[in-house]
C-alpha cells in the first residue's frame, strides 16, 4: 500500500513556466528513486496549451484530483480582478475542510483569498501587487515583507523566488530538516533564507555595496561557528565600520537587524542539532550559540509556535 502523500498543482494557459517548475522540482524531480510524494499537474480544462514562457504544456489531470489530494499548489495566477471558477473555489475550501494543506505561491495567494481561506488569517503575496491585495481583500492580514507566511494550514509566499524558499519550508514540515537541505543542495539554493522581500524592492542603498564584501566576511565566520559569543559591537568591529554604520548598512543589504538576523541563524541551526540523536535541549542551546537553555526555549518559541521538544518529537523520526 503506498504511503505517498498526494500533490496537486495547479496550471492554467499563460501561466509562468517558472513558477510551474518550482513545486515540480522540490517535490518530485529531486527525488531520485522512491518518490515520497506523487506529483499531478491539474487544470481547469485539462489538454495543450501555451505557457507565458516559449513553450507549450500538456496537462492530463482535472481538478477532480484536488478532491484526495494531500497539499494543493497555486504557483501563481493570471487575471487577479477575475474571481476564479466556482468550480476550483469549492474545490479548495473542501479540501481546506478535510484538512489538506493549501498553497498560494506568489500570486496564488489571490486565488486563496477569492475563495474566502485567507479572510482573518495573516499572508503575503507578491511586494508589487500588495496594494491591488488589499484592496480587493480587506479581510485578510496581509504582510509584504516575508518570504512565506504559514498559518493553520494555509502557506502563502511572497514573488517568483520566494516560492522556492516556501516549498522547502513545506517540504522540511513533511520529511525534515535533514531532506529539506539536501534537496536545497541538490538545487544549489539556501536551505534557508533569514530577511524579508523588502531587500528585493527598488530603492535607494546609500552605500550599501560599498562594504557588502566586509559584511559577507563577517557573515561567512560567524556562521562557520555559531557557538562562538558575537556581538553587535564585535561584527561592526570585524567589518571595519562603526556600529551606527554596520548597523544601517546589514538591515540595507539583509532586510532585518544584525540581532534577528543572527537569532534566525542560530534557531535554524539548532533544529538541524534537534533531529540529532542523543543531544538534550540544553546541549543543542549551547551548540546553537544562546546564552543558556531558557532564553533559547524562549526564542524557538517565539519563532516556531513550539518548543523545542515538541519539534524534536514531530521531525527527528522523518530525519
Amino acid at each position: 500500500m503506498s504511503t505517498q502523500q498526494k500533490v496537486a498543482i495547479l496550471a492554467f494557459p499563460q501561466i509562468s513556466a517558472f513558477h510551474l517548475a518550482v513545486p515540480c522540482l522540490v517535490f518530485h524531480d529531486a527525488f531520485i528513486g522512491t518518490k515520497p510524494f506523487d506529483v499531478r499537474v491539474c487544470a481547469e480544462s485539462p489538454g495543450r496549451f501555451d505557457s507565458a514562457s516559449p513553450l507549450g504544456l500538456e496537462v492530463r489531470e482535472g481538478l477532480d484530483w484536488l478532491a484526495s489530494a494531500d497539499i494543493i499548489i497555486i504557483p501563481s495566477w493570471d487575471k487577479l480582478e477575475v474571481s476564479p471558477s466556482r468550480e476550483l473555489l469549492d474545490g479548495l475550501c473542501l479540501a481546506q475542510e478535510r484538512g489538506a494543506q493549501l498553497v498560494g505561491l506568489c500570486l496564488g495567494a489571490f486565488v486563496l483569498a477569492y475563495a474566502g481561506l485567507l479572510d482573518g488569517r495573516k499572508a503575503t503575496t507578491h511586494w508589487a501587487y500588495a496594494e491591488q491585495f488589499r484592496q480587493l481583500f480587506p479581510k485578510v492580514e496581509l504582510d509584504p515583507n516575508p518570504l512565506f507566511v504559514e498559518q493553520d494550514s494555509v502557506l502563502t509566499s511572497a514573488g517568483t523566488a520566494a516560492g522556492l524558499d516556501c516549498c522547502l519550508h513545506l517540504l522540511r514540515n513533511q520529511l525534515g530538516n535533514a531532506t529539506a537541505t539536501e534537496v536545497a543542495r541538490l538545487l544549489v539554493a539556501p536551505p534557508y533564507r533569514s530577511g524579508g522581500q523588502k531587500q528585493f524592492i527598488p530603492t535607494v542603498l546609500p552605500e550599501a555595496q560599498v562594504t557588502q564584501v566586509g559584511i559577507r566576511n563577517t557573515i561567512e565566520r560567524i556562521l562557520a561557528d555559531l557557538s562562538a559569543p558575537v556581538t553587535l559591537d564585535s561584527a561592526a568591529e570585524q567589518s571595519a565600520m562603526s556600529r551606527r554604520s554596520f548597523t544601517r548598512r546589514f538591515k540595507a543589504l539583509t532586510g532585518i537587524s544584525f540581532t534577528q538576523w543572527l537569532i534566525n541563524q542560530r534557531l535554524n541551526y539548532s533544529q538541524q542539532l534537534l533531529e540529532e540523536v542523543g543531544l538534550g535541549i540544553a546541549r543543542v542551546a549551547e551548540l546553537s550559540g544562546f546564552s543558556n537553555e531558557g532564553v533559547y526555549r524562549k526564542q524557538f518559541k517565539l519563532a516556531y509556535g513550539i518548543s523545542p521538544k515538541q519539534w524534536r518529537q514531530a521531525f527527528a523520526a522523518k530525519a
